[in-house]
C-alpha cells in the first residue's frame, strides 16, 4: 500500500509518499519563514496556498517513477484535518479532496498530534506509550486507554515552543526561537525562574514573564535562556514521569518540533533511565511538523477501513486528540503493568517503601534537574507535603499520621493507610468522597496540588488523600478549579466509563462546597463553575 500524506497545519506545507511494503517514506517540505515575529496565519496560508501543489506534485512524480506496473501509483491520500490554524487546514484539505478525486483513492483524515503518537510507536515498536508532544502551538501527554487516546496533562496557557518565542520576540530574535535559546544556552549559567505544574497540568505564562523581567534587569541573556531551557524542560519531564507512574506503562515517546532540542531528549532520556522505563524520540524530519506522520497513521487507518466521505471532510481547528476513535489498533488494551504491586513503589518525585507498619517516602535527587533546581523543589515539597497533610487531617479529612519528617533529605514517614490506589478501586462512593474531601481543604484554605487517583488510598471504609507535596496556601477559585480538573483528567485517563465517577465527585464537591457558602453562594466564585471555563481553557478546544 502507497499513501500520500499532505500536511498543513500551521507553517510546513508538506507532502510525502509512504510505502508498507518498505517501510520508507519520501518527505518533500516547503516551510513558510517570517521576516520578523510569529506565525502570521494570512501569510502563512498564503504560503500554504503557493507550496502544496509544488511539493504534492514532486511526490506524485515520485510515485510514478517507482510504481509497479501492475499496481497504482498511489493508493490513498491523508491529510492532517486539525487542530492546527483554520485558513491553512483549508488549504489542506481542499487539495486532498481534490486529488483522492482525481486518482479515485479514499480519502483519510487525520488528527496531527495523533499522528506525533502513532509515529514515535510506529518507529518505536512499542505497544501502548505515553506520549510527550512538545511543538510550537502544544504542549500535551497522551495515553491510550479504553480504544481512544487521552489527554492526560496539557498547558494552561500556551504551546511550549510559542512560550519561547514570546522570549526571543521580546529580546529582538527572529523566528523561530527554539534554536536560538538552545544554542545561546551553551555559554549560560543558572538563573532561577518560577516552576508551575498542577498535576500533569503546566503553565508558561508566569515564566515567560519573568525571564522577560530578567533580561530587562540585566541578567545575561544566555543565562536567562540556559534557565529557561533547564526549567521548561524540567517542568515537562516531570509530568511525563507523572503520566507514567498514573498510567503504569513503561513506555515514552516523544513528539513535536522542540522535541529536536538536544536537552530536553536527554533529560526525559535520563528520567526514563532511572525508572526503568523505555524512551524512544523519532528521528528530527518526523518531530517537526511533516506529511510523513500524516502519511504512516493515514495508512494505517485506511487498513482498518477508516476513510471520509468528502461532503464529510470538513477541517477542525480545534481537533482534540481525544475525538479520535482509535480504529487502526486491533489489539486489546494493553495490560499495564500496577506499579502498586511491589514493597517499594516509584512515584513522579519519590519512590515509597513499606516497613513495619509505616510508609517512608523519600523523594529521591532527580539528576535530570538542574541541581539547585532540584534541592529547592524536594525542600519546598517535603516541607509543605508535611504541614498540609497535618492541616488536612486537622480540617477533617482522612490522611495518615505524620511520624517523623526530614526536609533536607526529603524525607517523610507515615503512618500506612489504605489498602490500595483509588485507580484499582473506583467506585461512585469514593469519587464522592474525593470531592467532599477537596471542598473541605479548599475551605480550610489550601490545595492539594495533585489530588490524582493514584494519590487517593481506600479501603472498605475510609477514602484518604495522601502526598500533598504540591499543594500550597491559596483561597483563589482558580485554584479550586485546577485541583478538580487535575481529579477529573485522572479518572477519565484511568477508568472505563468516567462519567458516572465524575458526576459522583462533583456532587460531592459541591454539597460541602455550597453548604459552607450558605445564602452567600455566589456562581461567579464557584470552583464548579470555573472549573467548565478551565475545561474550555485548553489547548485543543
Amino acid at each position: 500500500m502507497r499513501i500520500v500524506g499532505i500536511e498543513g497545519t500551521a507553517w510546513a506545507a508538506s507532502a510525502a509518499l509512504f510505502d508498507t511494503a518498505t517501510d520508507e517514506v519520501i518527505i518533500e517540505s516547503d516551510p513558510y519563514q517570517p521576516d520578523s515575529g510569529g506565525i502570521h496565519p494570512r501569510e502563512a496560508a498564503e504560503h500554504m496556498g503557493e507550496a502544496i501543489p509544488a511539493v504534492v506534485e514532486t511526490v506524485l512524480d515520485r510515485a510514478a517513477e517507482t510504481a509497479d506496473g501492475d499496481g497504482p501509483a498511489v493508493d490513498g491520500v491523508a491529510f492532517s484535518r486539525g487542530p492546527g490554524l483554520g485558513p491553512c487546514l483549508r488549504i489542506v484539505g481542499t487539495a486532498a479532496r481534490a486529488l483522492a478525486q482525481t486518482l479515485d483513492v479514499p480519502l483519510v483524515g487525520v488528527n496531527h498530534m495523533v499522528a506525533h503518537l502513532e509515529i514515535g510507536r510506529h518507529g518505536s515498536g512499542f505497544d501502548s506509550p505515553v506520549c510527550l508532544n512538545a511543538s510550537g502551538a502544544n504542549a500535551h501527554l497522551l495515553g491510550y486507554h479504553n480504544g481512544r487516546y487521552r489527554v492526560l496533562g496539557e498547558t494552561m496557557d500556551t504551546g511550549v515552543g510559542n512560550a519561547i518565542d514570546k522570549f526571543t520576540r521580546h529580546v529582538g530574535w527572529t523566528h523561530p526561537g527554539g534554536p536560538k535559546v538552545e544554542a545561546a544556552a551553551e555559554d549560560g549559567e543558572y538563573c532561577d525562574l518560577p516552576y508551575v505544574v498542577k498535576g500533569m497540568d503546566f503553565s508558561f505564562s508566569g515564566i515567560m514573564s519573568a525571564a522577560k523581567d530578567a533580561y530587562d534587569d540585566g541578567v545575561p541573556v544566555e543565562d536567562v535562556c540556559f534557565g529557561l531551557q533547564e526549567t521548561i524542560f524540567a517542568m515537562l519531564t516531570e509530568v511525563a514521569e507523572r503520566a507514567l507512574s498514573l498510567t503504569g506503562t513503561d513506555e515514552l515517546v516523544l513528539g513535536g518540533g522542540v522535541g529536536q532540542n538536544q536537552r530536553l531528549r536527554e533529560m526525559l532520556a535520563e528520567m526514563c533511565e532511572q525508572r526503568g522505563a523505555a524512551f524512544y524520540a523519532p528521528e528530527p524530519r518526523f518531530l517537526r511538523d511533516n506529511a510523513g506522520m500524516i502519511a504512516v497513521l493515514g495508512a494505517r487507518m485506511l487498513a482498518a477501513g477508516d476513510t471520509l466521505a468528502v461532503p464529510d471532510s470538513s477541517v477542525d481547528p480545534n481537533f482534540r486528540p481525544d475525538q479520535v476513535p482509535v480504529t487502526w489498533r486491533d489489539d486489546e488494551e494493553s495490560v499495564a503493568r500496577d506499579p502498586t504491586a511491589a514493597d517499594e513503589i516509584r512515584g513522579a518525585e519519590a519512590t515509597v517503601t513499606f516497613e513495619d507498619g509505616t510508609v517512608v517516602k523519600r523523594r529521591v535527587p532527580k539528576t535530570y534537574r538542574h541541581p539547585e533546581l532540584d534541592n529547592r523543589l524536594r525542600t519546598e515539597r517535603t516541607r509543605a507535603e508535611a504541614r498540609l497533610t497535618s492541616l488536612a487531617r486537622r480540617a477533617g479529612v482522612p490522611t495518615p499520621v505524620i511520624r517523623d519528617v526530614d526536609p533536607a533529605e526529603g524525607v517523610i514517614v507515615f503512618e500506612a493507610v489504605g489498602e490500595t490506589d483509588l485507580a484499582g478501586a473506583l467506585t461512585e462512593a469514593r469519587c464522592r468522597r474525593v470531592g467532599e474531601h477537596l471542598a473541605t481543604i479548599h475551605d480550610a484554605g489550601f490545595v492539594h496540588g495533585d489530588p490524582t487517583t493514584r494519590n487517593v488510598r481506600v479501603d472498605d471504609d475510609r477514602t484518604y488523600l495522601i502526598d500533598f507535596g504540591l499543594g500550597y496556601h491559596t483561597g483563589h477559585v482558580e485554584d479550586h478549579a485546577m485541583d478538580l480538573h487535575v481529579f477529573g483528567q485522572s479518572v477519565e485517563g484511568t477508568a472505563d466509563d468516567p462519567e458516572p465517577l465524575l458526576r459522583a465527585f462533583e456532587d460531592g464537591y459541591a454539597a460541602v462546597a455550597r453548604a459552607d457558602e450558605g445564602e452567600s453562594f455566589d456562581p461567579d466564585s464557584d470552583a464548579l463553575t470555573r472549573l467548565r471555563q478551565v475545561e474550555g481553557r485548553g489547548r485543543y478546544q
